[in-house]
């Protein structure tokens, strides 16, 4: 029998092509040049995501950065925010090209969504002691709407259409970067984010504070490097094939990556962020180990790597700057105890205060240790626990550990680090990928999740809808890793048949 789904595709693309040319006829007769030229803009739009529906997570992870910029800047309270819009989106165009399938076709499934589902698993307990229902059921949707955007990866993003996807978020950190970077140069920025005596502002992009986009840049600089270490390989391997088209169509890609890697890291440096610095050492660490096939390699090239760091700050080379807010960093945050009893000056302000909250956090989990206060209750209870001094609560702890222990308790916990240790797993599974730009792929999700990791003791980084792309990146995993297992698979196959 004949496959009916390209039939079914072209019809559904003539009906799409002619209603499209019916809009632009009536609206030009009818309405102003500027509704008329948005109604096309609208329905030009709807026909590109119904011919490549993988566009809408594309737009999705590009648009919801724009969250407090539009909450702060609209003249109207809008209902919503642009993350919640084109996730809506998102999974309307999805739902409108499952149905345009004539073979009835599988719903996406993943154990990666199988392991945030046991993180949610882990939070459920704490609905019945959570002052707010509503707080809770809003944190536990995020969760629930990263399931739900990994599992339509998942679907879109086969076919190596995931390369857009992966491109798609690296693209939504360099434009935020451009705009960091201007706003460091002078173009913009309140009196608190001064620094360098009063030279430079913190970049923050459009996510209002300097944190949330410092987390973004260090979130997806590894996936950057990554990607790009991929198609370098694989322009390589074309190259030593005598494959010269396909080796110069790889290494325009390199090059587009490394733009937005610069872009990039320069948008985290001058966001001024010492956890999301920290997070970033980290990955590229793991990264630098990883990267080679032999393991030893690595580390030496890590060795290196921590070599040449050391020469340059006893030489003297590292912007002075720079040299100052990494040594604060280190003298604050070991010399602390109990914060209750320090001297807070403006140097100190900013560590001690997120101290205190990791004190209150500690007291919530001390008092409500099994199932925590309330996934999303932080900030609800937090004038119970707050510390002298600091009776204003910063939304969350500045520390995800703890503020999941206060929240959830030991249970919330242990289920959440059981979660991630399994996607950690699966993603150094991933790095057997033969692949070049899987492997890649692979190696660039490590460091993500390493930076996840090692960020998440500073701030809270499911915030500011950095939840969609971290979403999206899971995703991404997710086709690696059943890559991997088929691959697997297909070798025990071979093997089982001699």
């Amino acid at each position: 029998m004949l496959d009916a789904r390209p039939a079914a595709t072209a019809s559904l693309r003539s009906l799409a092509w002619g209603a499209l040319a019916l809009l632009a006829g009536a609206s030009a007769a009818l309405l102003p040049v500027e509704v008329a030229g948005g109604l096309l803009v609208a329905a030009a739009l709807g026909l590109a995501l119904l011919i490549e529906p993988v566009l809408a997570l594309v737009m999705m992870v590009c648009v919801a950065p724009l969250k407090v910029l539009i909450e702060t800047e609209a003249p109207i309270a809008l209902p919503g925010d642009p993350g919640q819009w084109t996730f809506a989106l998102a999974v309307g165009v999805w739902a409108v090209w499952r149905a345009s399938r004539a073979r009835t076709r599988p719903l996406p499934r993943s154990r990666v969504a199988a392991a945030l589902a046991i993180v949610l698993l882990g939070f459920a307990p704490s609905l019945f002691a959570a002052t707010s229902t509503g707080a809770w059921l809003s944190e536990a949707a995020k969760w629930a709407v990263m399931i739900v955007v990994a599992l339509l990866v998942v679907d879109l993003g086969a076919r190596g259409r995931w390369t857009w996807l992966a491109f798609g978020v690296v693209l939504a950190a360099a434009l935020q970067a451009v705009i960091g970077l201007y706003q460091f140069f002078g173009g913009s920025g309140a009196p608190h984010l001064w620094i360098s005596n009063y030279t430079r502002f913190r970049a923050f992009g459009t996510f209002g504070q300097p944190n949330p986009f410092s987390a973004f840049m260090g979130l997806t600089l590894p996936l950057t490097l990554g990607m790009g270490y991929g198609y370098l390989r694989q322009a390589w391997a074309a190259w030593r094939a005598d494959d010269r088209p396909a080796a110069l169509r790889s290494a325009l890609i390199v090059a587009a990556y490394a733009v937005c890697a610069l872009l990039i890291a320069a948008g985290l440096i001058a966001a001024w962020g010492r956890g999301a610095w920290l997070g970033a050492a980290a990955a590229l660490g793991v990264m630098a180990v990883f990267a080679p096939r032999r393991r030893v390699i690595g580390l030496g090239l890590l060795a290196a790597a921590g070599a040449l760091g050391v020469a340059l700050w006893m030489a003297g080379l590292v912007p002075a700057s720079i040299e100052a807010r990494i040594t604060n960093t280190l003298n604050e945050f070991v010399g602390f105890g109990d914060v209750r009893g320090v001297f807070v000056t403006n140097e100190n302000f900013s560590t001690v205060e997120r101290m205190a909250h990791w004190q209150a956090a500690l007291d919530m989990a001390s008092a409500h240790p099994v199932a925590g206060v309330g996934l999303g209750n932080y900030e609800v209870v937090y004038s119970e626990y707050a510390l002298a001094r600091w009776p204003h609560a910063l939304g969350h702890a500045h520390n995800d550990y703890l503020n999941i222990l206060a929240e959830t308790g030991i249970i919330g916990l242990v289920l959440a680090l059981t979660g991630w240790a399994l996607i950690v797993g699966w993603t150094a599974r991933a790095l057997s990928l033969r692949p070049p730009i899987l492997h890649g792929l692979a190696l660039g999700l490590l460091g993500t999740w390493t930076h996840l990791a090692v960020h998440s003791l500073f701030d809270k980084l499911t915030v500011n809808n950095l939840f969609l792309h971290i979403g999206v990146m899971l995703g991404l995993l997710a086709l690696a890793d059943a890559r991997r297992r088929a691959a697997e698979d297909s070798e025990n196959v071979v093997f089982q048949s001699y």
